[in-house]
């Protein structure tokens, strides 16, 4: 059986999610402002949705489809969000997805840990594009796709409903070549990052 990697940077451990996790995913993704600007997380958040989720990790991982990272904090191990690269096409590319909770916002979590997963995405799984979307809305989102090192590709206009009205997607990528995350790479036994103090 395929093991998720650990990911480790300054203040982050970036690991698989287990059942003890189900109920903070339950409670942080289940806060309305954070369902409010993702395109993936229902509102309500029902009871049961949190351990379904999470079930179809190790099956997704192992058919090369796709890898979620709990984001959790060094130092108190609290659970702060979720990371994933979605629909990937082994050896070429993946979409990145994420979300924090509301209490851990505006604290560089997702732009360190976001920096993590693009360089095991183009190191360890060897891919070669990531790319990622946010609702024009929800500025906050791209700035973490642009202090990691994304391009902004483009809008689609109306692309998405969101609880009934048409939403604009904005759209960014990364190519292999165009990231230096690869070069402050360093491996131990929980592949940690170097190079990543600064959010």
């Amino acid at each position: 059986m395929k093991k998720i990697p650990r990911l480790e940077t300054e203040r982050l451990i970036l690991r698989p999610f287990g059942p003890v996790d189900a109920a903070e995913v339950m409670r942080l993704a289940g806060d309305r402002a954070v369902a409010d600007t993702t395109l993936n997380i229902p509102h309500p958040y029902k009871k049961g949705m949190a351990e379904e989720w999470i079930s179809t990790h190790q099956e997704c991982f192992e058919k090369d489809q796709g890898v979620a990272w709990a984001i959790t904090r060094k130092s108190d191990s609290a659970l702060v969000g979720a990371i994933s690269l979605m629909e990937m096409a082994k050896g070429h590319q993946a979409g990145l997805g994420y979300w924090i909770g509301k209490p851990y916002w505006n604290q560089g979590y997702c732009t360190e840990a976001g920096k993590a997963v693009l360089s095991c995405a183009f190191s360890d799984l060897s891919l070669m594009r990531i790319h990622a979307c946010h609702i024009t809305r929800n500025p906050a989102s791209g700035r973490v796709m642009q202090k990691i090192g994304m391009r902004h590709e483009g809008c689609r206009r109306q692309h998405v409903k969101k609880w009934d009205k048409a939403e604009d997607l904005e759209l960014y990528g990364i190519l292999k070549t165009e990231s230096d995350t690869t070069a402050k790479r360093c491996t131990s036994g929980s592949r940690k990052l170097c190079g990543r103090s600064k959010v």
